[in-house]
């Protein structure tokens, strides 16, 4: 009889013909460089032709359509890293949900002039923009305006491409109001930024789906230090939920693939507004670290005319 270590031991080995990875089993079933056996390819080729079935379909039934036998869909399932059909079926039917849009949506391409393809892209952020003004609450904004005046620094923060370049451009907006601010979004170096938060400082985290582990971690640490935490992301998530305040949006994403997410133009509205809010309510120190901006860029490239302020 083994002994209770070794089974924990064994749980960590993978399947004993395991050459391949699990994480995305479609990309795996495509591959034509001999990473199959035969009958093992015919399972790979069926599959591949029928993936909103297999989920429907016992190991027999798998076996039958294909005309190979049930150890050979077992060693096939154990070729892509599966523990057995069970585990393969499972995977497969995550891949697929996951896919699905890009394996069997109807994208539009029937034209990619740039004149069709600009109007699509302005068509996207426009709707989405009138989508987040609707939403918005402006108690929140105001309640977020508090909760920045005063403080000793902005910590801004998100994990992710959309989220964490708005996150960044926050701080580039708000450090010319005279506040102190820095991004991360490295998720190691944002738990250890949020433990060293205190109560004069500001957790600013932006996170569209608003259940980014790292980003509601590091929210909780925060708290738990008494820095004023602020979110930008949609509501009742875990994230909107641990914030002491949090400015919500729920904003729909373009079913067309290839089209950018207009999301993060929104978040930049929000960013920008708030960043106004703060600096007409400390109009005075405002203007002063404004106008030392200005002068100190007029001195570096000489140009005096209007222009945008250091960006």
């Amino acid at each position: 009889m083994k002994s209770p270590a070794n089974s924990l031991q064994n749980r960590d080995i993978p399947p004993q013909n395991a050459q391949l990875s699990p994480v995305d089993l479609i990309s795996v079933l495509r591959r034509t460089d001999g990473s199959f056996a035969s009958q093992e390819q015919k399972v790979a080729d069926f599959v591949l032709e029928n993936l909103n079935t297999i989920s429907s379909m016992t190991i027999g039934d798998l076996a039958d359509k294909c005309g190979v036998s049930k150890p050979t869909v077992i060693r096939f399932c154990r070729s892509l890293g599966c523990e057995g059909y069970r585990d393969f079926k499972l995977r497969l039917a995550q891949n697929v949900a996951v896919s699905a849009q890009y394996l069997f949506g109807d994208a539009d391409n029937s034209s990619n002039s740039g004149h069709s393809t600009l109007d699509q892209v302005l068509g996207a952020v426009f709707a989405t923009l009138n989508v987040m003004r609707r939403q918005v609450d402006v108690d929140q904004l105001m309640q977020a305006k508090a909760g920045i005046l005063g403080k000793r620094q902005i910590l801004f923060a998100g994990i992710g491409g959309g989220s964490s370049t708005v996150a960044q451009e926050a701080s580039n907006r708000f450090f010319r109001l005279g506040i102190p601010s820095f991004f991360v979004s490295d998720s190691y170096v944002l738990q250890m930024r949020a433990a060293a938060l205190g109560p004069e400082d500001v957790l600013f985290l932006v996170s569209a789906s608003g259940e980014a582990d790292a980003i509601v971690g590091a929210a909780e640490v925060a708290n738990g230090y008494g820095a004023t935490t602020i979110s930008v992301t949609k509501p009742e998530t875990r994230l909107s939920l641990q914030t002491k305040i949090s400015i919500h949006t729920d904003l729909p994403e373009d079913n067309d693939i290839y089209k950018p997410t207009a999301s993060r133009y929104a978040h930049l509205a929000i960013i920008d507004t708030l960043a106004m809010m703060v600096a007409q309510e400390q109009s005075s120190e405002t203007k002063e670290n404004l106008r030392r901006i200005r002068a100190s860029l007029t001195a570096y490239h000489g140009r005096t005319g209007p222009q945008p302020l250091g960006d």
